[in-house]
């Protein structure tokens, strides 16, 4: 893949943020399967996904990681609660630098509860 590419999907401030909230790499019970991969190429390959709307099985081979590797791995970061921590760890160190304005903010109503019989 190329270096513009995954740089501008995952440049070094937010890898920097990322690689310690990875949770460490477990070959698979079964044996055989994946072998450790360069997490960083894994995390680009998936934040491309993410980002792009591309389908897992249309993640381009340039990307060095197969699409079940990136999906496997996505639920596991998933599961371990990546994004979340990710997304705090982003707004902490934005918000150390000054960079943050929460003068305006945004709801997102699929993300509130919507409570019954209340209008």
């Amino acid at each position: 893949m190329g270096a513009d590419l995954s740089q501008r999907l995952v440049p070094d401030g937010l890898w920097e943020l990322a690689a310690p909230l990875l949770p460490p790499f477990k070959s698979r019970p079964q044996g055989g399967g994946t072998a450790p991969r360069d997490e960083r190429a894994v995390f680009t390959a998936v934040v491309y996904v993410l980002t792009s709307g591309c389908a897992w099985q249309h993640l381009p081979e340039t990307f060095g990681v197969s699409p079940a590797t990136a999906h496997r791995r996505f639920t596991v970061w998933t599961r371990a609660g990546l994004w979340r921590r990710l997304h705090r760890a982003v707004l902490d160190e934005l918000g150390a630098r000054g960079e943050l304005n929460w003068a305006s903010a945004i709801v997102d109503a699929a993300s509130v509860r919507a409570k019954r019989g209340v209008h």
